[in-house]
């Protein structure tokens, strides 16, 4: 069982990075989130979950412990792999996926790709009651209030889809553009979302 990975980012894909460990390098699957705080060049810190099947051997890495017991709990429910996991951890945070199954908002995580009406019926079923009291929503979590602020990672859809193929365009990956424009007011025209975007990204 590998633990976790300490070592450099030597180069990343869409979905993965590779982190060189006193000269053997690993790939690591990852959500786009975590990959877009992943620099080349820079040292990091991956935890890790290392899935066996017939058809070999892959790891999922987590900056943060939340994230991956999260993805622990994701697998646990029947039908639903790692893949699937790491695609709702792309998506929402781990407190967006916590307070969803706690408010049995099974709309908000059959958004994720790959997950349909039942599968995500099936989550919120299976997971019923793994979040209450959880670490994962953090000390300040509001039932009432979440269901305002949940969600706050705004999609493709949300930001034009101009907007996003132009910061496509500009080198930045998905992960990078869902972080930049949390917390933007959707209320903004097209190149005021643009210019705060940026500004985020520096």
């Amino acid at each position: 069982m590998i633990a976790f990975l300490k070592g450099i980012v030597e180069g990343k894909t869409p979905f993965s990075a590779y982190i060189n460990v006193n000269g053997v390098g690993y790939e690591v699957f990852m959500s786009t989130f975590d990959l877009a705080k992943c620099q080349t060049g820079d040292e990091a810190r991956v935890l890790t979950y290392m899935h066996v099947t017939e058809n070999g051997v892959a790891l999922y890495g987590f900056l943060e412990s939340e994230a991956k017991w999260v993805f622990e709990k994701l697998i646990s429910v029947s039908g639903v792999g790692p893949k699937v996991a790491l695609a709702a951890l792309s998506v929402l945070s781990p407190s967006d996926i916590g307070a969803a199954v706690i408010r049995r908002d099974d709309e908000m995580i059959s958004g994720v790709p790959g997950i349909g009406k039942k599968t995500a019926q099936r989550i919120i079923l299976e997971l019923s009651g793994k979040f209450d009291g959880s670490s994962v929503l953090g000390d300040s979590y509001d039932a009432d209030a979440s269901a305002k602020t949940v969600g706050s990672y705004l999609s493709p859809e949300t930001v034009t889809k101009a907007i996003y193929e132009d910061l496509l365009s500009l080198g930045f990956v998905q992960g990078e553009i869902k972080l930049a424009m949390q917390g933007a007011d959707p209320g903004l025209s097209e190149q005021e979302l643009l210019n705060y975007a940026l500004k985020r990204l520096g």
